[in-house]
C-alpha cells in the first residue's frame, strides 16, 4: 500500500480519534489516506491553536493527541505547543510534512531542519526515510509520548516518502505495567509518618496524570492527615473537603504557607520540578518523603529524604495498608488556618466593586458551573486567583498551565475539552490579551458546533507584567493597548457575546450561556488594582500572625 495509508492505519491502531492541524502541500498524501480513514481531522485557524488542543486532548484522556502541520512555517508554530506538552507532561504526536528528500528540484525553499529543532523540547523526533520503517517509528513515538513522564513527540513525513509503496505490517503494541514500589521504600516512609508530629499531604502535577484519586482519599479518611494542592494538582481530591488546607498558588507568604510551615514532614505525592515551587526546604529543616512514578529531581529548595518510586496509586494503597493512625498526630492547628484563609478569601468574594475583582469572578465562576464542569485558564494574574480560591471537587476539572504557562492556550483547551467530554459544562477563562493571540480558533469552535463560553477579564494591558513593572519600581510604559469590542467580534464569527455592567451580573450570565447551545463570549471589565495590596502584603500580615 502506500506509505501514507499506512502511516494512517497505523494511527487507527493506536486508537486515534482525532487530528488537529493545517495540511500544506506536502501534506496532500497524508491528507487523502484520512479522507478514507475513522479519524476526524479537525481543521484549524492556526497551528498553535492545533497543537494546544491535541496536547489538552492527551491531558485529558491519557491518550496521545495527534497535530498536524506542513513543513516551515507550518512546523516552526508548533514549537509553543511542543514545549506546552513537554514540559506539562502531556502526551502528544506532532506530524510534520517535508519537501522530497530524494531528489529535489526547489532547493531550500521553506526547508529547515525540523527534526533538529524539535531535538530540545521532545522525548523523540525522526525523520520517516522508507514507508517499511512507519510501523516501527509510529509505535516507538506513542510509547515514548504516553509512558511517564509524558510528553511531545515528532514525526516527519516527506512528501515522496509519503507517495511511496510499502509492504510492511503494522507491529503490535505490547503489554507493559508501571512498576511498583520496593517494600523497603514502602516501610521507611510508612516509620517516618508515624513518627511525624504534624504530617501533611501535598499534591502535585503527577498524581493528576493516572488514576490516583480513590487511593489519596482513602488514605486520607483513615489517617484524618490534611493535604494541600499544587496549581496542576487541583481536583486529584475533592478541594470542597474539611481536610483540604489550601492551593499553593504562591510559593510563599499565603495562609497554606503556615500549615507548611508547622508541618514537620510532607508526604508530596506527584511532585513535579517544572511547577512554581509549592514550598522551599531549607538544610536541617523538615522532612520530605517523595512519592512519584520517577525519582525526584533535585535542585536547591527541593532535595527528599525519602523517595518511593514506582506507581503511584500502589505506592500509597500500600502504605495505607500497614500504616497506624497516630493519636499524638497534631493537626487542629491546620484546621485554625485554613478557616483565617476562608474568612479572608469571602470579603473580596462579595465586594461589588465594577470593574469586578478577579476574587470575585472566580466566585461567580464556581457558583455556575456543576461539579463536573471543566474551566480552562489561559496565562495571567487571574490564573493565581483561581488555582488559589476556585475549590476544583474533581480531577483536570481546572486546567491550568503552571509549567510552560503560555499565553493563547485557554481557547483551544476549552474546544478539546468539550470534544472529549460534549456532555459537560465548559467555560475558558482568558485575559484579553492571552485571547487575542490565539482567538482566531473562534471560528473552528462555531464550525465545529461546539457550545463553550469564553470569559474574557479585559484590562487592557498585559497586567501580569504591568504589575511586575510597578512592583520593581519602574514607570508604566509599553504595556496598554487596545482592544476591539469583544461583543461584536464574536458575533462576526457567529457566535453570541454579551458585557457585564456590574459584578452581581456576572454570575447569572454565566448560567445563562451554559443553558443556551453556542459559543458565547462575555466581556467582564476587571479591576487588578489590589493585587500587590492583597497579595504581598495583606495576606502575609495575615497569615504570619497565626
Amino acid at each position: 500500500m502506500k506509505a501514507s495509508d499506512l502511516m494512517v492505519k497505523a494511527l487507527e491502531a493506536e486508537g486515534v480519534e482525532y487530528i488537529f492541524g493545517i495540511p500544506g502541500e506536502e501534506n496532500l498524501d497524508l491528507l487523502e489516506s484520512l479522507r478514507h480513514s475513522s479519524i476526524k481531522l479537525i481543521l484549524t485557524r492556526h497551528e498553535q491553536g492545533a497543537g494546544f488542543m491535541a496536547a489538552t486532548y492527551g491531558r485529558l484522556t491519557g491518550n496521545v493527541g495527534v497535530c498536524l502541520a506542513t513543513l516551515g512555517p507550518g512546523a516552526t508554530n508548533l514549537v509553543t505547543p511542543a514545549a506546552y506538552a513537554q514540559l506539562g507532561a502531556m502526551p502528544i504526536l506532532m506530524i510534520t510534512g517535508q519537501k522530497p528528500i530524494k531528489t529535489s528540484k526547489q532547493g531550500r525553499f521553506q526547508v529547515i531542519d525540523v527534526v533538529d529543532m524539535m531535538r530540545p523540547i521532545t522525548k523523540y523526533t525522526t525523520q520517516v526515510v522508507s514507508g517499511d520503517r512507519i510501523p516501527s517509528i509510529v509505535r516507538e513515538a506513542f510509547r515514548l509520548a504516553s509512558e511517564e513522564r509524558p510528553g511531545a513527540v515528532h514525526i516527519e513525513l516527506p512528501e515522496d516518502i509519503a507517495a511511496e509503496e510499502t509492504n510492511a505490517t503494522l507491529l503490535t503494541p505490547s503489554v507493559v505495567r508501571r512498576p511498583i514500589a520496593e517494600y523497603k521504600a514502602i516501610k521507611a516512609a510508612i516509620d517516618m509518618i508515624e513518627a511525624a508530629k504534624s504530617p501533611v499531604l501535598v499534591i502535585g502535577a503527577g498524581a493528576n496524570r493516572k488514576l490516583t484519586s480513590k487511593m489519596l482519599r482513602e488514605f486520607v479518611n483513615n489517617t484524618g492527615i490534611p493535604f494541600i494542592t499544587t496549581q496542576m494538582g487541583k481536583g486529584v481530591l475533592d478541594e470542597t473537603d474539611e481536610k483540604f488546607m489550601g492551593n499553593t498558588a504562591l510559593s510563599s507568604g499565603d495562609f497554606v504557607h503556615r500549615v507548611i510551615s508547622r508541618a514537620d514532614l510532607i508526604i508530596n505525592v506527584g511532585h513535579d520540578v517544572v511547577e512554581k515551587p509549592p514550598f522551599f526546604m531549607e538544610n536541617n529543616g523538615k522532612k520530605v518523603i517523595h512519592v512519584n512514578f520517577e525519582t525526584a529531581a533535585v535542585d536547591p529548595v527541593y532535595f527528599p529524604q525519602l523517595e518511593v518510586v514506582g506507581d503511584i496509586a500502589n505506592s500509597i494503597w500500600q502504605i495505607n495498608q500497614a500504616i497506624d493512625t497516630q493519636c499524638k498526630w497534631e493537626l487542629d492547628f491546620y484546621s485554625d488556618v485554613n478557616k483565617a484563609y476562608i474568612e479572608h478569601r469571602n470579603v473580596a468574594e462579595n465586594d461589588d466593586r465594577f470593574p469586578i475583582l478577579p476574587e470575585r469572578a472566580v466566585k461567580a465562576v464556581r457558583s455556575a458551573m456543576p461539579k463536573d464542569g471543566i474551566v480552562t485558564l489561559d496565562n495571567g494574574i487571574y490564573k493565581i486567583w483561581f488555582a488559589r480560591n476556585y475549590p476544583a471537587a474533581l480531577r483536570n476539572t481546572l486546567l491550568l498551565d503552571n509549567a510552560l504557562a503560555t499565553m493563547g492556550a485557554g481557547l483551544p483547551s476549552a474546544m478539546a475539552a468539550k470534544l472529549v467530554y460534549p456532555n459537560r459544562c465548559v467555560i475558558t477563562v482568558c485575559g484579553d490579551g492571552g485571547f487575542m493571540m490565539n482567538s482566531q480558533e473562534v471560528e473552528t469552535a462555531v464550525r465545529l458546533g461546539l457550545h463553550i463560553v469564553i470569559i474574557i477579564l479585559r484590562d487592557d494591558a498585559y497586567g501580569m507584567i504591568k504589575w511586575k513593572q510597578s512592583d520593581m519600581g519602574f514607570g508604566n510604559y509599553g504595556l496598554d493597548y487596545g482592544n476591539p469590542d469583544f461583543v461584536k467580534y464574536i458575533e462576526s464569527y457567529g457566535g453570541k457575546g454579551w458585557r457585564i455592567a456590574a459584578a452581581a451580573d456576572l454570575q447569572g450570565q454565566i448560567e445563562a450561556c451554559l443553558a443556551q447551545p453556542g459559543v458565547h463570549l462575555i466581556d467582564v471589565p476587571v479591576d487588578y488594582s489590589l493585587n500587590d495590596e492583597t497579595l504581598n502584603k495583606t495576606i502575609r500580615t495575615l497569615s504570619s500572625k497565626l
